[in-house]
């Protein structure tokens, strides 16, 4: 059997880093705006928002190294957890859990700013009017 996502997109705002109560173990929650290979009937390219998880050390540098808008690559496997929502309602959520995470920016040249400030020219494709939270 098999389960392997591979994604490569920008994130739709900075990573989440927190540490789980009992084990102290890092965990780190962002979301990639994949771009679908084809256009719409409008001749629009679509995105679609995937949540991935990161654990360990991949979350530490995930949360370090990443930012809004940043490019980034996944290489993980699909799961689907169920939880109980606010109203006792049983839920399922998609996700993915990376196992590696590629920073697909250039890194800023010597030049660049102090403030860490990306200078490399690219542009983030999504619009915030296209993030559906």
């Amino acid at each position: 059997m098999l389960n392997r996502i591979v994604l490569i997109g920008r994130l739709v705002r900075d990573p989440e880093l927190r540490y789980t109560p009992n084990a102290g173990v890092a965990v780190t929650n962002f979301t990639l705006a994949v771009e679908r290979p084809f256009t719409n009937q409008q001749g629009e390219r679509e995105a679609d928002f995937i949540n991935i998880v990161a654990w360990r050390k991949q979350a530490e540098n995930s949360a370090n190294y990443l930012k809004k808008g940043s490019l980034a690559g996944v290489d993980g496997r699909l799961q689907i957890r169920s939880f109980d929502d606010s109203q006792g309602i049983r839920r399922k959520a998609a996700e993915v859990v990376a196992d590696n995470v590629k920073f697909l920016d250039r890194p800023p040249s010597s030049g660049s700013s102090e403030s860490g400030e990306d200078l490399s020219g690219q542009e983030m494709s999504i619009e915030e009017d296209d993030i559906p939270f």
